[in-house]
């Protein structure tokens, strides 16, 4: 999962950065309001952490723009203005969810997988497919009981290839779900990271989950066979 983080304290964004990364996710960072758009308007982001008070363009207005184009990426509020009427006006923009500083990192992250699950028809933190269970709040995987051990790439991999089930996801978009920066197109690093999740799980399962689509990058099905 990338989340882009929109806030102006530039240790407290840095501090939510390491947070999330030590959690598993790709993390952007923008500190003011016309650079928190141009980020969003890119498509590459799952969720955005959104500051209201931010210099150029409050958080309010970043939101208004990106709903007005169309863009649907999932919201969450992070801001010291806690008054019933900014609740409401960011929740009536379009927002998914408001919490309000001083915060506690741990409803935050709570916070942030509840809307990222909602956003992707998902009720609770456990992923399966067939034996194959996935829980992204321990970040533990496992097939039929037996624990699958897998780096944080690799879990992060499955996670994106789980949550589109049945949909091909590319090799730049899975790449855009593990790294921070700027990928090369050129580099055979995600086939590397499916090849050695695809012999894990086969190494415990005994079947192909992974799928390659030709020309585009990956998929696991709908349902096992």
């Amino acid at each position: 999962m990338r989340l882009l983080i929109v806030e102006d304290d530039v240790d407290l964004s840095n501090a939510l950065a390491r947070g999330f990364r030590e959690e598993g996710f790709a993390v952007d960072q923008a500190f003011d309001g016309p650079d928190a758009l141009c980020l969003a308007e890119t498509g590459e982001h799952d969720l955005v952490v959104l500051d209201l008070m931010l210099p150029g363009m409050d958080g309010f207005r970043v939101l208004e723009i990106l709903r007005s184009e169309g863009h649907r990426v999932p919201v969450v509020f992070l801001t010291a203005r806690g008054d019933v009427e900014d609740r409401v006006r960011g929740l009536g923009l379009g927002g998914d969810d408001y919490v309000v500083k001083p915060f506690s990192f741990d409803e935050l992250l709570a916070r942030v997988r509840a809307v990222l699950r909602r956003a992707h028809g998902e009720a609770q933190d456990v992923l399966t497919w067939g034996l194959l269970r996935l829980d992204t709040a321990s970040h533990r995987v496992s097939w039929a009981g037996t624990e699958v051990h897998l780096t944080p790439r690799e879990f992060q991999i499955l996670e994106a290839l789980l949550l589109n089930r049945g949909k091909a996801v590319s090799r730049t978009r899975l790449s855009l779900q593990v790294y921070d920066h700027a990928f090369d197109n050129e580099s055979n690093v995600i086939d590397v990271h499916v090849a050695n999740l695809r012999r894990k799980l086969r190494r415990v399962g005994g079947v192909p989950v992974i799928e390659t689509v030709r020309g585009v990058g990956f998929r696991i099905p709908k349902g096992p066979p």
